[in-house]
């Protein structure tokens, strides 16, 4: 069957990937192989980021002395990822299909050429028929430089590879309307740009991830809005996949998803899909050098639907120190969130022509991510 979808990230959690005791449940990693080789036999390039190393690692080996949680970490995922990426690769064997292992940390996406070289490096995967198996590096990883969690992670490599569609699979249905244990609670099939959240959010994180439902949603949004579908569902559902790729097939031909298909909550992508450039830039917010005060006419404008970019005179204060082409975020006049750009000039000359009219934008349009 030939798929509308092209080109798919799938994010497996650990919980979909790891039995109560903590262990590899490999019939689960078998049936999740053998949908993801019936996608790749119909023609959809899959990317995988796969969770589940620190878990495989933890019944593997026993620390001889008490750990912080970063030595317990590295020592566990050092020796998990290797029990994990193996799996992988005999089950994809079976289907005659080649496997690669990309480890990444956020540090690697902290720069347009190191963000373009991983990009490149599974492009390149792809074009030869091997589907990549992506995890964070936790054995060299820090708290402070670490991704969020592989939710975080799986994003960022759906908007960098161009994915049509990033599939978050966890232990539970989707975003429900209440309480997930509650008989009453419903999963939410669709949420909508701008929909308020807040109150059916679980803070809970997973036994084994570390992560939440809150995370996932947050970056859910980020990606919707960079015109990529987005869908959480339950990984542990038989044939999740075909069954998520085809409702959303009947959809696109305008027959909805069908009363009877699969329950999973999906985010209403954005009609109108991010620049390449602006895609890096919406994930990096963390690796910024500087900060941009804007008055509140500026926010306004940046606001509308009109193609705006950040001009001296709309600036009234420039913190920290930057040079050109470093990333810098932009709050208004309370302090509020705007966005992210790349400055184009040094922070001293942004600060000599704070208020000028007449001069070079700060941040140009083309280089601006508006949150």
């Amino acid at each position: 069957m030939k798929h509308c979808f092209s080109r798919i990230t799938v994010k497996v959690g650990s919980n979909v990937l790891t039995r109560a005791d903590g262990t590899l449940d490999v019939t689960r990693m078998s049936a999740l192989v053998d949908q993801v080789a019936a996608l790749h036999r119909a023609g959809v390039e899959v990317i995988l980021v796969s969770s589940g190393a620190v878990a495989a690692g933890r019944n593997e080996v026993r620390a001889q002395h008490k750990l912080d949680s970063v030595d317990q970490r590295q020592l566990f995922s050092a020796v998990g990822q290797v029990k994990l990426i193996n799996r992988y690769y005999e089950l994809f064997r079976e289907h005659g299909i080649p496997v690669g292992q990309v480890l990444t940390m956020k540090e690697s996406f902290s720069t347009r050429r190191h963000y373009l070289n991983q990009k490149n490096c599974m492009t390149v995967m792809l074009e030869n028929g091997v589907i990549p198996i992506v995890n964070e590096n936790d054995t060299v990883s820090v708290s402070e430089l670490m991704f969020t969690d592989n939710d975080e992670l799986s994003g960022l490599i759906a908007s960098m590879m161009n994915a049509q569609m990033l599939i978050l699979l966890t232990n539970v249905d989707g975003i429900y309307d209440g309480p997930p244990a509650d008989p009453a609670s419903a999963v939410i099939p669709e949420i909508g740009r701008g929909q308020a959240l807040e109150g059916f959010i679980q803070t809970t994180r997973s036994s084994f991830g570390r992560g939440g439902m809150l995370t996932k949603t947050s970056i859910a949004r980020k990606v919707a809005d960079e015109g990529i579908v987005v869908v959480i569902a339950n990984g542990k559902r038989e044939q999740v996949l075909p069954d998520i790729l085809q409702a959303e097939e009947r959809r696109l031909a305008g027959g909805g998803a069908g009363e009877n298909s699969l329950p999973y909550t999906r985010f209403t992508p954005s009609a109108s899909p991010a620049s390449s450039i602006k895609k890096w830039i919406a994930h990096s917010e963390g690796f910024t050098k500087g900060v941009l005060h804007v008055n509140r006419q500026a926010v306004e404008l940046l606001s509308s639907d009109k193609a705006v970019s950040i001009l001296p005179i709309g600036i009234t204060a420039v913190e920290g120190e930057f040079e050109k082409d470093d990333l810098v975020r932009i709050v208004g006049p309370e302090g509020q969130p705007v966005g992210v750009g790349k400055a184009n000039c040094t922070s001293a000359q942004a600060r000599e022509d704070i208020g000028q009219h007449g001069k070079k934008p700060v941040v140009h349009y083309d280089y601006l991510y508006i949150e």
